[in-house]
């Protein structure tokens, strides 16, 4: 297991719960998504959000567009 603080926070948008600050991800190893601690921005709870769950935010000078045409869906692994 590693855990790695993130320093700035990533700015990330959790699928269903909304935008938020990524400021360490938690690595159980291959068998396991990674899992981002977040701050969400709106209530200021903290989250540990599984991989599959979360993206990056819209960053114009990045070219990543709000909006833009999501990813396809990755079928979750069974444990």
């Amino acid at each position: 297991m590693s855990f790695t603080q993130l320093d700035p926070p990533v700015p990330v948008h959790v699928l269903e719960r909304g935008s938020g600050q990524a400021f360490a991800v938690i690595d159980y190893g291959p068998e396991f998504d990674l899992l981002w601690v977040t701050g969400m921005d709106e209530g200021g709870e903290i989250w540990c959000v599984p991989n599959p769950q979360v993206r990056l935010q819209a960053n114009w000078s990045m070219g990543r567009r709000k909006g833009a045409t999501p990813s396809p869906k990755i079928a979750a692994v069974p444990r």
